[in-house]
């Protein structure tokens, strides 16, 4: 028995709409099915290994201190233990990632608005839903796969070669294959190939930054370190990923592959998850508004149509016309275009973006967590004040640029600037570091000291030159001195300097002016408090002596007594010139930032309170008090709570969590590996582009190219603009559709014929939704952005203000319609003249009011009619492509519309201005009321 066409026409929608919602679970089952498994999780097992002491450690492992491991056992322990690698995180496959865009419920019932429409016969409109949602879907794609590089970037960090000691000889081998147990050769330069125990250290220096934050090679030691010694202060320790500034080293390796800190680290990168953006949450919330709305709609329009009788397929077409009329199509396309032009502008602001929604969601942060050394400061040491004899003066200039003046508190003479010239040549004198076009080779505090005198016209390759050195006596962690002997025409002197109280313990003379005096208690008190003052301002302080010998020989302490005490240097990594202003912009934001940096409290502390971040009844934490703390103590006090200092990943991990705990929006800088794992939990990670390591930078939702705090503002600024752009485009095409249903709805309780056929609905939602939509997207950014406070994280989309403006804006449209439509229906024109007088006020009024969508507040005037030149032109574009429709025979015949006279085109723009007139005037009323 054959079934009637109508009911099969209504049984082959019923079925489409099942199966596409069955596949979207089938989608996600296949989705996880096609996960790539990781290996079992292991639980890290961290040992105080600074704490045991050494003849302990090596018999736990079973090695020799001086001979190492036999290579037997070295490859008994490698076939047992694995390879030193990092394990690879949770990998998706890239089908599973694809596969994962279509997740989305607004993308399926875009899908589900394409297959109605290929149904009804508009193949073309049908399409062009298909391909909006594949370009989603490829963009979502690229990014995702990107990101998922994080965790095998982690692995890369390992050094390639290793140098150990097996069977009491010096061994070559891959880093990979180190195992606990091996004793380790260090030198400069080498990268680590494991956590290891020191046994012996020659004046030995490692750059941890990376791992730790501590912005200066850390000074290594041997010798037992208390159980509760931070991780940035284990001077009795070398990690994997970090290397060797200087000196030379033994040590016995303790950890290798993920036992170790920066497997630790590669463990919880993978438990960190930044979770849905807002965005997403916002446009998924509004999807299931408008899914449930067309189910109302075709319920509605079903039953009007039975209780007037009216046959059951002409019912489901009209209610399908209206179901397609009621989704925004062009939503998913003016997201992307508007958060990839918002890409564009923030690449010229310095800021790269390697995740669209990232752009929107930075806009709505309301806590920045970031690091200090190099984002807020310059990231190089500077001389910022110099004692002089007993003149204080204050350096000018920033980082390694030899641009500078020398600024006395007190009027000086001739003499005093012999002194600074003198304390000047000597720092000058007792250096080992190089000034470079790219900036300074060697120790960052001894190239800022070399800055310092080049801005006095004394430069080192001089000194080389007329007073060639003669010996070195190195700096080392226990005498925390260092001196150069050098020859100076027919005599022979020692420049040294170092910490302030050995220095000066060790000088029994001060310059006077030209000459020299003893030193007395009274100097000695004026310089220990000069130094104090200086370290109460953050300052590190270094103190720069001379003696003349008769003799070169001699040990280093027979050389480092009875010497001449010069002067005092104060250094310090100085904040940008721009990040206060930037700081405060952020405040006014609403916006509040907090610094989590590796560094010292004190330092921490000065720099944060000179720029701002650090108010009184704000808190200063360090990573030892934070352990102390649970996760619910921790959340009550990050509100208060500006400087997190000596921090470690794990800390930083859970500051972010607290903070999301709150259910605040974070973002979170960092340019180590110890910042991945909280940038990848936070809800917008920024990895610093010239510092930031490539693991850092796969965990970032943005980078900023220029390491500068003020670059990050400006991207909140694009951010709070795109979204602003966003919801205006969405509450025009919402208004719009909204028209269009109350126009068929009236009809239908009404009683009147159809007003509008299905492909002018579709016609209407191309020339007055797809263009005007796309013109908004990219509206300039609106001055006062910064001005308002951020965006809640459970704010919804559509809110009350936006559902009333919508209401009232369909309203009106609507209206204009419906009056076109009872105007020509009820003189006797007939049902064809009434429909196109509806569907050109309909066009007319829509275009209109998409100058008026521009802002809530401000007017047309205000704005300027041509302050969006493409919005003009699309506007001007579409009344031209609805002039071409109604005089071109073909165009007229398909959309079953008539030729207009000059008195239609009148009377149908006449009310077309309508909603537009009463819109701006409701916002004059609201600015006065």
């Amino acid at each position: 028995m054959r079934m009637p066409e109508s009911f099969s026409g209504i049984l082959w929608a019923l079925t489409t709409f099942a199966a596409l919602s069955g596949s979207l679970i089938i989608v996600d089952i296949f989705r996880r099915w096609l996960t790539i498994p990781s290996h079992s999780p292991q639980t890290f097992v961290g040992r105080p290994w600074h704490y045991a002491e050494l003849a302990r450690l090596a018999e736990e492992f079973n090695s020799d201190l001086a001979a190492g491991l036999t290579l037997d056992e070295a490859k008994r322990r490698l076939l047992h233990d694995g390879k030193n690698e990092l394990r690879k995180g949770r990998r998706l496959s890239a089908l599973s990632i694809l596969l994962g865009q279509f997740t989305s419920l607004v993308i399926w019932v875009l899908i589900g608005a394409a297959a109605i429409s290929i149904y009804l016969g508009e193949k073309t409109d049908g399409f062009a839903i298909v391909a909006i949602v594949v370009l989603n879907a490829f963009i979502g794609f690229i990014q995702e796969f990107r990101a998922e590089k994080a965790a095998a970037a982690l692995a890369r960090l390992a050094a390639p070669r290793a140098r150990v000691i097996r069977g009491g000889h010096a061994f070559e081998c891959a880093a990979s294959d180190v195992v606990a147990g091996d004793v380790l050769l260090l030198e400069a330069g080498d990268l680590v190939a494991a956590d290891a125990r020191l046994i012996e250290a020659s004046v030995l220096r490692a750059n941890e930054a990376s791992l730790t934050g501590e912005s200066q090679p850390v000074d290594k030691s041997i010798g037992d370190l208390p159980l509760a010694t931070p991780l940035a202060d284990r001077r009795n320790m070398v990690f994997l990923g970090t290397s060797i500034a200087s000196g030379s080293a033994r040590a016995l390796v303790v950890a290798t592959s993920m036992q170790t800190e920066l497997g630790h680290i590669a463990q919880l990168l993978e438990t960190a998850s930044s979770g849905a953006t807002p965005l997403q949450r916002r446009l998924d919330q509004t999807a299931r508004y408008l899914l449930w709305a067309c189910l109302g709609i075709v319920a509605l329009v079903f039953l009007l149509g039975l209780l007037r009788a009216v046959s059951p397929f002409e019912l489901f077409l009209s209610a399908i016309s209206l179901a397609v009329a009621a989704i925004p199509e062009g939503l998913p396309a003016v997201v992307t275009v508007s958060l990839a032009l918002g890409v564009q502008r923030m690449s010229r602001r310095n800021a790269l973006v390697r995740r669209l929604q990232a752009v929107e969601t930075l806009g709505c942060a309301q806590v920045i967590c970031t690091d200090k050394t190099g984002t807020l400061t310059v990231g190089e040491m500077t001389v910022r004040q110099v004692l002089a004899g007993r003149t204080l003066y204050r350096v000018t200039g920033e980082g390694y640029h030899v641009q500078g003046e020398f600024i006395a508190e007190q009027k000086t003479s001739s003499a005093d600037h012999f002194q600074l010239n003198a304390l000047l040549f000597a720092a000058t004198a007792c250096n080992e570091a190089e000034i470079v076009d790219k900036g300074i080779v060697g120790d960052p505090t001894e190239g800022a000291l070399l800055v310092a005198a080049a801005k006095d016209g004394i430069h080192r390759h001089r000194i080389e030159i007329t007073d060639p050195r003669l010996a070195v006596f190195p700096f080392d962690s226990e005498r925390k001195r260092m001196t150069v002997v050098r020859r100076q025409d027919h005599t022979v002197s020692a420049f040294s300097k170092g910490a302030p109280e050995v220095i000066l313990a060790r000088c029994a003379y001060i310059n006077n002016n030209d000459d020299v005096r003893p030193l007395t208690d009274l100097d000695r008190h004026f310089i220990t408090q000069s130094a104090a003052r200086m370290a109460q301002d953050a300052l590190r302080v270094l103190a720069v002596a001379k003696r003349s010998l008769q003799d070169v020989n001699g040990t280093a302490d027979e050389i480092e007594r009875e010497m001449i005490f010069l002067g005092l240097f104060g250094l310090q990594d100085p904040p940008r010139a721009e990040a206060k202003s930037s700081v405060a912009r952020c405040r006014d934001a609403g916006i509040k930032t907090v610094m989590i940096t590796g560094d010292h409290p004190e330092t921490a502390a000065a720099i944060a309170r000179e720029l701002g971040i650090l108010a009184e009844d704000d808190k200063v934490i360090t990573g030892t008090e934070l352990v102390q703390l649970s996760d619910a103590d921790l959340a009550a006090i990050v509100p208060t709570t500006a400087v997190y200092a000596r921090v470690t990943a794990e800390d930083k991990l859970r500051i972010v969590r607290a903070w999301k705990a709150g259910n605040k929006v974070v973002a979170m800088t960092g340019d180590g590996v110890n910042d991945a794992p909280a940038l990848k939990e936070a809800a917008i990670g920024i990895a610093m582009g010239k510092t930031g390591t490539e693991v850092t930078k796969e965990a970032a939702d943005l980078i900023i190219t220029d390491d500068n705090f003020s670059s990050i503002v400006a991207a909140v600024e694009e951010g709070r603009g795109i979204y602003d752009n966003i919801s205006k485009t969405l509450a025009y095409l919402l208004a719009g559709n909204a028209a269009e249903l109350t126009v068929m709805l009236t009809a239908a309780m009404v009683g009147w014929p159809l007003p509008l056929l299905p492909l002018q609905l579709l016609w209407i939602n191309l020339v007055t939704d797809g263009l005007p939509a796309l013109a908004l997207a990219v509206d300039p950014i609106a001055p006062d952005v910064l001005n308002r406070p951020p965006r809640a994280a459970q704010a919804q989309l559509l809110d009350a203000a936006f559902i009333r403006l919508t209401v009232l804006t369909g309203f009106l449209t609507a209206l204009t319609a419906l009056a076109a439509f009872a105007y020509e229906f009820y003189l006797g024109a007939g049902e064809e003249p009434a429909r196109d007088a509806t569907f050109t006020a309909l066009v007319i009024a829509e275009l209109l009011r998409a100058f008026g969508a521009r802002s809530n507040s401000k007017t047309l005037f205000e704005l300027g009619l041509l302050s969006n030149l493409g919005l003009f032109l699309i506007v001007a574009v579409s009344f031209s492509l609805q002039l071409l429709i109604h005089h071109v025979a073909a165009l007229r015949a398909l959309f079953s519309i008539e030729p207009l006279t000059w008195e239609q085109c009148v009377a149908w723009m006449g009310l077309g201005f309508i909603p537009l007139t009463v819109l701006e005037l409701r916002k004059i009323w609201q600015r006065w009321r």
